[in-house]
């Protein structure tokens, strides 16, 4: 049974507070890469907070490009673990500071190549099911949930061996709260962070306030009670508190939060238009409250020299920037939460071919043909899902033994005798499960358990001639038909050129 943390996504206030992080975050990047001047800039990044949590040893990109982590952080405190004022709270309806957790409730992975291509940018959405590691009682979980619930075990720990501080058990916390999203992140897309930056929750208020108003466009009117949003069609322009509607509405949109994540994507893109045109950048005035506001809210990992990183990305300031949310297949519950199923192998091989990065297998050696017994155990609830993976396995030369229901199992294969090749094989087909020897298993066979967590990955759906040459690369799209799911279309990318229009 898990240990239960103080809650991550308590009330629905707090669902609704997703979006507005965004601006806050996504402004500081557009401010360092739009053009400031050498000393206004040398003066911001002396002053900003700085986080080792993506470590020496990390992965790095080795084309000269720099992919970057953008964390919004759902919280309701300082960085010291201190409640946010009174007013500040009031301005945001979030509550008395005792609601919601640490959710980084939005994520988005930037690329900024070397050279004068697009800069690309991929939207996670927040309800992701994925893998985690190092946290007690959980081998998945909502992407968001990553950071508050390792910060929630680390303070634990640090309690037990008498560390007291608030302020310490606030800052080690979030340090490994940090770690654990950019491992989580990392793994998910299986490409380098280069870079991260995090901003929390007063700092959307704090530069929404300091921007004085941004542009938007909607496809049609909308009207909301949860979030206050209540817009025409068309352009307008929104103030601090319409802002705040505008980017945490999902009540009323015909994709939920998907059309929520466009909707932050949108108003980056004019965020980045109206500081690009409104002449910021000369008036001193406005820029020092900037940057007064990026000192106060953001942390940035350690090491970034951000003049080097300014002038590699002036394709922002070009419009040079195109948005896209990564896909999912479909909604399902997961520990009574409603979750995002998700096909990691389909997502991954859309960010490396978006970012130009080479598949990791490029051997056109097809592996040996299998020659074991696959029994096959749903405990997944979607029936007639093990007839339909051991079908598919067959397909690829394993042979079908005993296919059943399991009541409670994880995700995984064992085998027996020598049939590790074999194992290897199969967990790589199914979307990378784990791998182990088996007790009392039959030498050539395989016990294959499809756990709750388990999503059939699209290529082993495909023809067997179209895997043997290693993963399939996808690219985002880019025009025709969005993307769909269950509960219907995602959406297309969103232009970073102008100020794009959005339900």
């Amino acid at each position: 049974m898990r240990l239960v943390p103080p809650p991550v996504n308590a009330s629905r206030r707090s669902l609704l507070l997703a979006g507005r992080v965004f601006v806050g975050l996504v402004s500081v990047l557009i401010l360092l890469v739009t053009g400031i001047a050498y000393t206004h800039l040398r003066d911001l990044t002396q002053g900003l907070n700085t986080s080792n949590a993506l470590g020496g040893d990390a992965p790095r990109s080795r084309d000269g490009a720099t992919n970057i982590l953008l964390i919004g952080l759902d919280s309701r405190k300082d960085q010291d673990g201190n409640p946010l004022p009174a007013d500040i709270l009031d301005k945001l309806h979030a509550g008395d500071g005792n609601e919601g957790g640490y959710n980084t409730n939005t994520l988005i992975l930037m690329h900024v190549p070397n050279d004068d291509g697009k800069v690309t940018a991929f939207s996670i959405p927040r309800d992701d099911f994925v893998a985690v590691k190092g946290i007690p009682g959980y081998d998945h979980a909502k992407i968001k949930e990553a950071y508050g619930l390792t910060k929630f075990y680390t303070e634990q720990d640090l309690a037990k061996k008498g560390v007291t501080d608030q302020r310490a058990l606030e800052t080690q916390g979030r340090e490994a709260g940090r770690k654990a999203t950019i491992q989580t992140v990392r793994d998910f897309l299986g490409v380098p962070i280069d870079r991260f930056a995090e901003v929390n929750l007063a700092g959307f208020y704090d530069l929404a306030t300091a921007l004085d108003g941004v542009e938007v466009c909607l496809n049609q009117a909308v009207q909301d009670d949860y979030s206050g949003a209540d817009f025409p069609a068309g352009h307008q322009t929104l103030n601090g508190a319409q802002a705040l509607a505008f980017v945490r509405q999902r009540h009323g949109l015909d994709n939920g939060d998907l059309d929520r994540t466009h909707r932050q994507q949108a108003f980056l893109a004019s965020v980045a238009h109206k500081l690009r045109s409104a002449g910021t950048f000369t008036d001193l005035d406005k820029l020092q409250k900037l940057i007064d506001v990026a000192k106060k809210d953001v942390v940035i990992s350690s090491g970034w020299d951000v003049l080097s990183f300014a002038q590699q990305a002036q394709n922002l300031t070009g419009g040079k920037l195109e948005f896209a949310t990564l896909p999912i297949e479909s909604y399902a519950q997961r520990d009574g939460q409603d979750v995002n199923l998700v096909d990691v192998a389909k997502v991954q091989a859309m960010v490396r071919s978006a970012f130009g990065i080479a598949s990791p297998s490029t051997s056109t050696t097809p592996p040996p043909k299998p020659s074991s017994t696959v029994d096959v155990y749903n405990a997944t609830g979607t029936p007639g899902l093990a007839g339909k993976v051991a079908d598919a396995l067959v397909a690829r030369g394993f042979v079908k033994g005993e296919v059943g229901n399991a009541g409670d199992a994880a995700s995984g294969v064992t085998y027996g005798g020598t049939a590790k090749a074999d194992a290897d094989n199969a967990a790589t087909l199914l979307g990378g499960l784990e791998v182990a020897a088996g007790t009392g298993l039959a030498a050539g066979h395989l016990r294959i358990a499809l756990g709750p967590d388990f999503t059939m990955p699209a290529a082993l759906l495909a023809s067997p001639d179209a895997t043997t040459t290693g993963p399939t690369t996808t690219a985002a799209p880019t025009s025709g038909r969005p993307a769909t799911t269950e509960s219907g279309p995602q959406g297309l990318p969103v232009d970073g050129s102008g100020i794009p229009c959005v339900n």
